[in-house]
């Protein structure tokens, strides 16, 4: 794949300029962008980006030879114009038409001994000086106060300050590199590699600029590359088969070069996504990553003074300032954490269950999954290639302190809770309500679709920290679905009608909150029923076991957990610190037992075949001692003693 034709790389990276964009209100392909450029138009990641939208208004570039200002360009008349240049081979900023540059713009050749800045060059830089030598105008341009600097070129042109030039490594840039601190741009996005240091990005970050890493903005040409090598380990098994000509695989690979382009920067969606979810949660996901990066850290895994991640003293201090980590630390938060689950998943035996098989032919573009389904079934990579998938999913959809957060609750591996993450998905159809959300995508702002993706992804943890609890089970996970996702369904589609009137009014508000705040009605409604949807795994077995129906089950079960107050219970539990993997675990335990309570309280009036309520007026008393148990722990600080004695009482109900 040739991969300037492609524009793939740069096309990667576009879609952090608009993830970035997007967080402020703005769309890159259709509102005007001020952009200044490193790179020029012959290049594969400048020349390409340069031109993936018509509204770009390139007011500054510069390569190693020339330097382009252009103060206040014409859209359509610039684009059409860097769409020449790029066409034109080994074409430089001189080739660029000077009429078509605004007034006060110009090329200037690196070598001169000073240049000249006209009012309006000053006044899109930002600057006083009417002269400049080469170097202290480049100085200048990474400081112009612009929406976005595109780097597309070779060259680290941000530090941070607390570095040295000699630290960085890059002589060339010396004379004129500047430190995070100083950039005044709104975005930053690196299609070249290294365009910053990592400290550079963190400090520029820090301050309220929009940036991720080099690695996450232009990993989709390294994406690209990956498809190509495993395509080509497919085909060339099928060519010695004799199923396939060389001519007729060298033309399959050029018929599905938009297939490939799809599923790469499919990845670098869902990436995105996930670093700006981890930044609207910034503080709430604090602990978590601190504890990932203890646990890796710990297993040699990980060494987090060369990947400069902030040490514990340093996380400390800004959980006391109410700061969490920023989106560059947190994109290496990410990777390291797609490296474990990949490497636990292929020492499990979860890529060779066939369940798990059906990520090898999503991987293919569907022209290959149709025609060499076989073929792909025996890759000599199939294990890889599945882990890499669920790894990939299971991260960017949860985000990266999930499984290593759930596993250390549950004393579960990570092959458990991606089986109970896929379990939770499918059984309570979450699948197409992240779809639903990516849908919102300049639809209603930013911050509403993050708390949105965020709510779904507690969602989803609480609903795969139900299902671990059916781990123990050496069951197959079609097995599973079929018997539990129709109750679910079910459960989901009689709600208003089997929830009493308390909860069915808690329901209400809650969705009339998301509608009132700019959500679609019927999308809030299914976001804020899953909280009561969740029981069904427990309301399907109860019903079996009792011999009832599903409804006479869920009609009981909820009263139950009205009676008690369960969610004050689990409210109380969520309180227990989780500073150790011991505390997570007791944590974890004291929640499944408020729900198993439930469950057998549950049970046992559904075989005596009562109703809830009369049960409810038996036990007044008991249920009343418990409820000021309740009470009188929810004014105290959380203990995990308090706790335990506390549902030791609440056991006495069974």
């Amino acid at each position: 794949y040739d991969h300037k034709a492609m524009g793939i790389t740069a096309r990667g990276a576009w879609l952090s300029v608009q993830r970035h964009f997007q967080e402020m209100g703005v769309d890159v392909q259709a509102d005007p962008v001020r952009v200044v450029g490193c790179g020029d138009m012959s290049g594969d990641v400048f020349g390409n980006g340069m031109l993936l939208s018509q509204s770009i208004k390139l007011v500054a570039a510069f390569d190693h030879r020339h330097i382009f200002i252009d103060p206040a360009p014409d859209a359509a008349r610039s684009f059409a114009e860097r769409k020449r240049l790029f066409a034109l081979p080994r074409s430089s900023w001189d080739d660029y038409n000077k009429d078509l540059i605004s007034a006060g713009g110009g090329v200037y050749a690196r070598t001169a001994k000073s240049i000249q800045l006209s009012d309006a060059a000053r006044a899109v830089l930002g600057i006083e000086d009417a002269e400049l030598p080469p170097t202290d105008l480049l100085h200048a341009l990474l400081q112009a106060p612009v929406d976005l600097i595109y780097n597309g070129g070779i060259g680290t042109y941000v530090k941070s300050s607390q570095e040295s030039h000699a630290q960085v490594g890059d002589k060339a840039g010396d004379a004129f590199r500047v430190d995070g601190r100083q950039l005044r741009c709104k975005v930053l996005v690196e299609g070249g590699n290294l365009g910053c240091t990592q400290l550079g990005r963190v400090e520029y970050a820090q301050q309220g600029g929009l940036i991720y890493t080099d690695a996450i903005d232009n990993s989709a040409g390294v994406d690209c590359s990956d498809h190509e090598v495993n395509i080509k380990i497919l085909l060339d098994r099928v060519v010695e088969a004799g199923d396939l000509t060389l001519k007729q695989r060298n033309d399959l690979l050029a018929s599905m070069t938009d297939d490939v382009a799809h599923l790469v920067l499919a990845d670098n969606y869902y990436q995105t996504q996930a670093l700006d979810v981890a930044c609207h949660r910034a503080r709430y996901l604090l602990d978590g990553q601190q504890g990932l990066i203890q646990s890796l850290q710990t297993a040699g895994r990980l060494d987090r003074v060369i990947e400069y991640l902030p040490s514990d003293e340093e996380i400390a201090r800004r959980r006391a300032n109410q700061q969490g980590m920023t989106a560059p630390e947190g994109a290496v938060v990410l990777a390291y954490a797609k490296m474990a689950v990949f490497d636990d998943l292929v020492h499990s035996n979860l890529p060779d269950d066939p369940y798990f098989g059906r990520a090898l032919q999503t991987y293919f573009p569907k022209l290959l999954s149709d025609t060499f389904a076989d073929a792909i079934d025996r890759h000599p990579l199939k294990r890889e290639i599945i882990a890499t998938c669920i790894a990939n999913t299971v991260v960017n959809r949860a985000g990266a302190t999930f499984v290593h957060f759930l596993a250390s609750e549950a004393a579960a591996s990570s092959a458990d809770v991606v089986r109970a993450y896929t379990l939770a998905r499918e059984i309570f159809d979450l699948e197409p309500l992240w779809d639903r959300l990516d849908a919102l995508d300049g639809r209603v702002p930013s911050v509403l679709q993050l708390d949105l993706l965020g709510k779904l992804i507690a969602i989803t943890q609480r609903a795969s920290r139900w299902m671990l609890r059916l781990r123990q089970r050496d069951t197959a996970l079609p097995t599973l679905i079929t018997r539990y996702q129709p109750g679910a369904r079910e459960l989901g589609a009689h709600l208003a009608d089997w929830l009493p009137a308390h909860a069915l009014q808690r329901w209400q508000q809650m969705a009339l909150q998301l509608v009132q705040a700019g959500v679609d009605a019927d999308l809030a409604r299914s976001l804020t029923a899953l909280e009561f949807i969740f029981p069904a795994l427990d309301l399907v077995d109860l019903a079996e076991k009792a011999g009832s129906t599903l409804e006479q089950a869920a009609r009981v079960y909820f009263l139950v957990d009205a009676e008690l107050d369960l969610a004050a219970w689990r409210a109380q539990i969520n309180r227990l610190p989780t500073d150790t993997l011991w505390q997570n675990q007791a944590r974890g335990s004291a929640r499944d037992d408020v729900y198993a309570i439930a469950g057998q309280i549950t049970q046992g009036v559904l075989e005596r075949q009562q109703q809830a309520q009369p049960w409810a007026s038996e036990r007044a008393v008991e249920i009343a001692r418990v409820r000021q148990l309740l009470k009188t722990i929810g004014e105290q600080a959380p203990d995990l003693a308090s706790i335990s004695v506390a549902l030791r009482e609440l056991r006495h109900l069974v």
